[in-house]
C-alpha cells in the first residue's frame, strides 16, 4: 500500500520531515567534504583493514587516486609503502602524524595526518577521519638547510 506524500508550499515532504531534514543535513555534511582544500578520508572502523569508505575531491587531486580507485582499499597500504605508524593510530582517539606518503604516481609526499574517531550513539568507532596536509615544500627547505648547514660546517 503506498500512501501519498503530500507536499507543502516548499515543497517538502509532510510525511516524514525528520527523515527528510537528516537526508538534507546529510547531504550537507557530504558537500561540505566535497568542498574542503584539504584531502579528507574516511576508513571503516570494523574492518581490521581499514578500507577507505569516502575520499573528497582533494583527497583525489592529491593523491592522484579517482574515489573508484581509492574506495575499498585499505588507507595504509594505498598510502604508505612501509608499514606505518598510522595503523597504530587508528586506536587512538585523536592523533596527529607526519609521515611520508606516496601517491599513485609513485612520488613521495611529506604529510601530516590528524586521525580523528566518529562514534555512533553506542559510543563505538565506527570510522577513522584522515584529514592530510601537505608538508612536502617544507620537508624539502629542512633538507636544503641540512645540506647548507654541512657545506658551512667543512
Amino acid at each position: 500500500m503506498a500512501f501519498p506524500v503530500r507536499q507543502s508550499a516548499s515543497k517538502r515532504p509532510e510525511i516524514a520531515p525528520a527523515l527528510f531534514r537528516l537526508l538534507a543535513e546529510a547531504a550537507l555534511s557530504r558537500a561540505a567534504l566535497d568542498a574542503c582544500g584539504l584531502p579528507v578520508a574516511l576508513a571503516d572502523a570494523a574492518d581490521v583493514s581499514r578500507p577507505l569508505s569516502y575520499v573528497n575531491q582533494a583527497f583525489e587531486a592529491f593523491f592522484g587516486y579517482r574515489a573508484a580507485e581509492a574506495l575499498g582499499r585499505p588507507a595504509a597500504a594505498l598510502l604508505f609503502a612501509a608499514p606505518s605508524p598510522a595503523e597504530r593510530r587508528f586506536r587512538e582517539p585523536a592523533a596527529q602524524l607526519q609521515l611520508r606518503a606516496q601517491r599513485k604516481d609513485g612520488s613521495a609526499a611529506h604529510v601530516e595526518v590528524a586521525v580523528g574517531a566518529v562514534r555512533a550513539t553506542d559510543g563505538r568507532v565506527t570510522h577513522w577521519v584522515l584529514a592530510f596536509s601537505d608538508r612536502t615544500e617544507l620537508e624539502q627547505l629542512r633538507d636544503r638547510l641540512k645540506a647548507l648547514g654541512a657545506l658551512a660546517g667543512r
